[in-house]
């Protein structure tokens, strides 16, 4: 069977040890499974950047960080600092490692099940599988609690609070419905399905959209049923596949289903409460990474959306906490417009941009000229790199001026 996708050249997607030689120098990129990042990890990151590369570290749509300007020969230290941080589990695995979950899951009370769990469990098991070494860098897991959060991100295989997801497609109820405790074995039996479907179809797809027919056999290699009129998941108020609906609830506060939690505080079950940042841009600053190093009791939480969620803050804490993030530039402020404006690497960093976008975006938004009605994302050139899900003005850079797509 020839393979439906037409790729002639095999996924060079970036990790921490196959860098990317970008314009600007190396660019690696360090797989964050659910986002999290101990506080340790994070102040080992900054001074990695510091002392390696580009002193700024760059968030990613899918909740992984990026080191750039990498000296040559330097991702070498770079993979023994990230070794010895916990960080690189292992060589083989470390590109696949792309999992996205809801960020709040087990702290807010919105979702039907704690993913935490489920996502260690099959991070291990991927790392454990000599033969899942060989998904693509592009293949996405995406474990969403039930909120309506990630499953509208596309992931290849995942899960929505008890039910298979695949190629973005919440299963109908009774085809792939889990208890939690076999959660990580049905996405990792769904992975291996995918794989051996791939291999079947000639081995050079990067997605599972790309194989043909792939959500169907790779469902009937699972053994369940598939309907045809499962539909293509809309967002979070399909009411039909969770419980909670990020527009309509307004008695639950600080969540957007668009774009997960929005910037400022929302309380947890335990008392404590969880902070949510806008990264200008996406770019961390060594002072911003030195100050979440000091404010975050434990942990931080990379979110798809170039956001960072700070969790477990105790109420009293709260204040100077928030004082100390926003004074290194960081943004708490729901209304802000850095709330909805991203923006590719651009010039100097990538060698096919047009134009600087960051600095353009960032000149745009203070001079208040960026559309509030939603998201804005700047790119350099039309490979639109690092464009957000769902609808979004366009900010495309030609050779003559900026060509605005809505």
């Amino acid at each position: 069977m020839q393979a439906a996708s037409g790729r002639d050249a095999p996924d060079r997607c970036p990790g921490a040890v196959q860098v990317h030689a970008a314009a600007d120098g190396g660019l690696a990129r360090v797989r964050l499974p659910g986002g999290r990042l101990s506080v340790a990890a994070l102040a080992v990151l900054r001074g990695a950047a510091l002392d390696l590369g580009d002193p700024a570290l760059e968030l990613t749509s899918r909740g992984n960080i990026q080191v750039r300007a990498l000296r040559p020969g330097a991702e070498v230290e770079l993979a023994a600092r990230l070794s010895a941080a916990g960080l690189l589990p292992s060589d083989t695995h470390e590109r696949v490692r792309n999992i996205i979950a809801s960020p709040l899951s087990g702290r807010d009370g919105l979702g039907e099940l704690d993913v935490r769990p489920v996502v260690a469990a099959y991070d291990a098991g991927l790392c454990a599988d000599a033969s899942l070494a060989d998904l693509p860098g592009r293949f996405l897991v995406t474990v969403d609690d039930g909120r309506g959060d990630v499953t509208p991100l596309g992931g290849d295989v995942g899960l929505h609070g008890d039910r298979l997801v695949l190629a973005g497609t919440v299963m109908p109820a009774g085809a792939g419905t889990v208890t939690p405790a076999g959660a990580a074995d049905l996405l990792l039996r769904a992975t291996r399905a995918f794989l051996a479907e791939r291999a079947e179809q000639g081995g050079t797809a990067w997605r599972l959209t790309e194989l043909t027919d792939g959500r169907a056999r790779v469902a009937a290699r699972l053994a369940t049923s598939y309907a045809t009129d499962a539909g293509q998941y809309s967002g979070p108020d399909r009411a039909d596949v969770g419980q909670y609906n990020g527009f309509d609830r307004a008695d639950v506060g600080q969540y957007d289903g668009r774009r997960g939690p929005v910037a400022g505080w929302a309380p947890q079950l335990d008392g404590q409460a969880a902070l949510t940042v806008v990264v200008p841009l996406g770019l961390f600053t060594q002072a911003q990474s030195a100050a979440l190093v000091e404010a975050a009791p434990g942990e931080i939480i990379v979110t798809p959306w170039r956001t960072v969620v700070v969790p477990d803050v105790p109420v009293a804490q709260a204040g100077p906490v928030e004082t100390l993030l926003t004074a290194a530039g960081l943004v708490t402020d729901p209304a802000s417009p850095w709330a909805g404006v991203t923006a590719c690497a651009g010039r100097p960093g990538c060698a096919k941009a047009l134009a600087d976008v960051r600095a353009d975006a960032r000149a745009a938004v203070e001079a208040g000229t960026v559309p509030r009605d939603l998201p804005v994302h700047w790119v350099g050139c039309e490979r639109r790199c690092g464009a957000p899900k769902g609808r979004h003005v366009e900010m495309l850079a030609t050779a003559d001026g900026y060509q605005v797509v809505s």
